[in-house]
């Protein structure tokens, strides 16, 4: 649905030109969160876990209104799908609530334009940036 919703708004109010940008931007935040969540899992580092948030966040919300876009509804997605997960474990996967709020706080800090480097946990090798 937001999906739909986002195309309408920018074909009436922004126009053809404005349109394609958007999506132009839309996919570039797509692939700087996917890079990041791979980044992630190449890390494998402990501690890290809301760095990563907040940098694909704020590398996505770089590119402009479609990368924020984006960046929102792939963290609202990923938050959504664990909470899902948890609830057939039983809540046995590590991914509670309080961590889910914590992720939710990381991803809105990046989008913000705040610096992800102030979830940087020390030791994290300089790779990534």
């Amino acid at each position: 649905m937001k999906l739909f919703t986002g195309l309408v708004f920018c074909s009436l109010v922004l126009g053809v030109n404005s349109w394609f940008s958007f999506l132009t931007e839309a996919a570039q935040g797509a692939w700087d969160m996917w890079r990041a969540y791979s980044d992630m899992r190449e890390a494998n580092y402990k501690g890290a876990d809301k760095y990563f948030h907040a940098r694909g966040n704020y590398d996505a919300a770089r590119r402009g209104p479609g990368g924020v876009w984006a960046a929102e509804v792939l963290s609202d997605a990923r938050e959504n799908s664990q909470r899902v997960t948890d609830f057939f474990k039983f809540g046995d996967s590590g991914h509670g609530v309080e961590d889910s709020e914590a992720d939710q706080f990381a991803n809105r800090w990046g989008r913000s334009g705040k610096d992800p480097n102030h979830f940087r946990p020390r030791g994290l090798p300089d790779k990534y940036k």
